[in-house]
């Protein structure tokens, strides 16, 4: 084994070990020890990825098994490690934004009494995000798909003894048990179909079964790449909570602050976008699979961030945020955009996260309250959080120069000029949802930061900045929300970086036709100018007007459009229906077969119906024991002549004369 391929090793054992050690020894050994090992172990797998990033830089790339677990025929089921540029950006995105939320979390889980348990469930769930972006083949990628699934109920359901938390963690791995039904199909397909489940070899084999079609229904073929490609997407739409497998995420929000921004900004929630990313050779193959992606990622784009318009507390004001984001990520990749959904997904990493720890920050100051009607005013009082989050709102509106302008818009330069069916529809969402995003973004501002004090005097008179294990993370944070945009768009969109990591046929290329203007600041001279920019200025001057010069207004417009405001704070009616169609559906479903199967068969035909027989031959054996010698006699005799009867017809009818 090579240097490199210990240091490939390194990256996620070093978060295992930290998890692995706090969880079983944290009691003896502290809180200080605790967080110290697996920020240690976090920090190592950052520094390593660092190396790994600069020798693939160089050009060295490794695709290679590390362990055999399980041989078949010619079939092998295999842990190994796929390091290129796709690979390497992810493990820098994940280990920096999990180092921040691990020294973040020093801060703000001081007085719980689960410190060491939550410090081993993220690192942890740390490893299971590199296992997942690092695999070279879909056995490895379930193993992390899995486990960051499992991680994330812990997290969510971390205070266990809320019944809201314990509702949201359930509810969490149910919807995502839909999605990996999904997934876990497809690979199926893949194996039955390829042979193999290492990417290279899936990836070289695809265009030769690109013509085989299967009968789901008889009579009605599909493609099977189009089958399999709709299946891995449907495990994508539960892990990136894509509509309509969407629901789980706000409800994640009852989990404490720092598990919310891990789950939103750099793990969880990005794996299904990874994915698709990874699988380009097989997607570019099945324009009905792209359209289907475009589609669900536009719905998702608009309608979740109408969404974020109508909530008043903090934290899920940027969990609708996220869905909506995910839906442009979404949507770039149904348009063959691979390269900037990707880059949208690290820009949009560092600025999710930096809100989300504002939010906690404040949330902090404010004695645990997260709801913004009883907030305002607190810029003077959280300069540090107030600046943090103003570079982050400016980054999700996609304000020049900062990270969200540069890759939200080329996601929707791409829609533009795609010609995927649908498309159009793809382009009008992430277009309207500009002016939306800037207007729930700004509005989240204001009502915090700005205006009067609506909070209790004791808890104004409490107010102060959080500390610098909460502050510093938010900095280091907000240096890569301003800046990440204009200095990585040339390599990331237009330098060619993924090189073969991303695969995209010419007729689907629209990248390439943004190459023109490849400089970050021509760039910015010709979208600074482009419906996306005036949405978004209009987004942001509707929230001043409407939450600085007339606070009074949007109560008004509530009013007037009571019915419209009702569907949005129902959220559409999803968890309503979800609850009524499928988990009251199951109650009855369950309930029948509990008549019918335990009460009727089990209980009523077996038990007392052999009870009822044992006791009807009792009853009848009961008369013939009369005690007379006569009877029994009788019954000798009787019984002897039945014997002879039979054994004289068996042999009729058996003996061979």
């Amino acid at each position: 084994m090579t240097d490199m391929q210990k240091l490939y090793l390194l990256v996620p054992l070093a978060p295992l070990v930290g998890a692995v050690v706090t969880g079983l020894f944290g009691r003896k050994l502290g809180r200080s020890a605790s967080h110290w090992i697996t920020i240690l172990g976090v920090a190592i797998a950052f520094f390593a990825s660092v190396l790994i990033f600069q020798d693939v830089s160089r050009g060295h790339y490794y695709n290679g098994a590390v362990y055999t677990w399980l041989t078949t025929g010619d079939i092998r089921f295999e842990v190994g490690f796929l390091i290129d540029r796709l690979t390497v950006l992810m493990m820098l995105v994940v280990t920096f934004v999990s180092l921040m939320v691990h020294i973040y979390t020093i801060g703000y889980m001081h007085d719980d009494d689960g410190y060491q348990r939550f410090f081993s469930y993220i690192s942890l769930f740390t490893f299971s995000m590199l296992m997942l972006v690092m695999a070279n083949n879909f056995l490895q990628l379930f193993f992390g798909w899995e486990a960051v699934g499992l991680v994330s109920y812990l997290l969510i359901g971390f205070w266990f003894t809320r019944p809201t938390a314990i509702y949201a963690n359930l509810k969490a791995f149910l919807v995502n048990r839909v999605g990996d039904f999904g997934f876990l199909l497809g690979i199926g397909m893949i194996l039955a179909h390829f042979g193999t489940l290492d990417y290279a070899s899936v990836f070289a084999r695809a265009p030769a079964i690109a013509a085989d079609s299967v009968e789901l229904i008889p009579g009605s073929p599909w493609l099977v790449i189009s089958v399999i490609c709709i299946l891995l997407f449907v495990g994508a739409m539960g892990k990136s909570a894509q509509f309509p497998l969407h629901v789980w995420l706000p409800d994640s929000m009852e989990g404490p602050t720092p598990i919310s921004a891990l789950i939103h900004a750099a793990t969880m929630v990005t794996a299904g976008i990874f994915m698709v990313a990874r699988m380009s050779p097989l997607f570019e193959l099945s324009e009905t699979a792209l359209s289907v992606i475009l589609v669900i990622g536009g719905i998702t784009a608009l309608f979740m961030a109408f969404l974020g318009v109508v909530q008043n507390d903090i934290k899920r004001v940027v969990a609708y945020s996220t869905l909506s984001q995910l839906g442009y990520m979404t949507v770039a990749l149904g348009a063959s955009a691979y390269s900037a959904a990707i880059f949208h997904l690290m820009t949009h990493a560092f600025f999710k996260a930096l809100l989300f720890l504002g939010a906690g920050s404040v949330i902090i100051a404010m004695h645990h309250e997260q709801d913004m009607r009883k907030m305002g005013g607190l810029r003077k009082y959280m300069p540090i959080t107030y600046w943090c989050v103003v570079i982050g709102s400016l980054a999700l509106s996609g304000i020049p120069p900062f990270a969200g302008f540069f890759s939200k818009d080329m996601i929707i330069d791409a829609v533009r000029d795609s010609q995927i069916p649908g498309a159009g529809f793809a382009y009008f969402a992430v277009l309207a949802g500009v002016f939306v995003t800037a207007f729930y973004t700004f509005r989240l501002l204001f009502m915090t930061f700005h205006g009067k004090p609506r909070m209790d005097h004791h808890t104004e008179s409490h107010l102060h900045e959080s500390p610098w294990t909460v502050t510093v993370p938010l900095i280091l944070l907000a240096i890569p929300s301003a800046y990440a945009g204009w200095a990585y768009i040339n390599p990331l969109l237009f330098g060619n970086y993924f090189g073969n990591a991303i695969y995209v046929t010419e007729s689907h290329d629209v990248i390439r036709h943004l190459r023109e203007d490849v400089s970050s600041g021509q760039i910015v001279l010709q979208n600074i100018t482009g419906m996306p920019f005036i949405l978004a200025l209009c987004g942001i001057a509707t929230a001043w007007f409407f939450y600085i010069l007339r606070p009074d207004f949007p109560g008004r417009i509530a009013e007037r459009f009571r019915a419209i405001y009702v569907v949005l704070d129902n959220k559409y009616y999803f968890d309503q229906f979800n609850d009524w169609f499928f988990a009251g559906g199951a109650r009855k479903v369950g309930n029948f077969f509990w008549r019918l199967g335990d009460v009727k068969i089990i209980d009523g035909f077996f038990v007392n119906g052999s009870a009822k027989v044992i006791a009807g031959v009792s009853r009848l054996i009961r008369e013939l024991q009369s005690g007379y010698v006569y009877h029994y006699a009788f019954a000798m005799i009787f019984g002897l002549f039945v014997l002879l009867s039979l054994s004289g017809i068996l042999d009729a009818w058996f003996v061979k004369p």
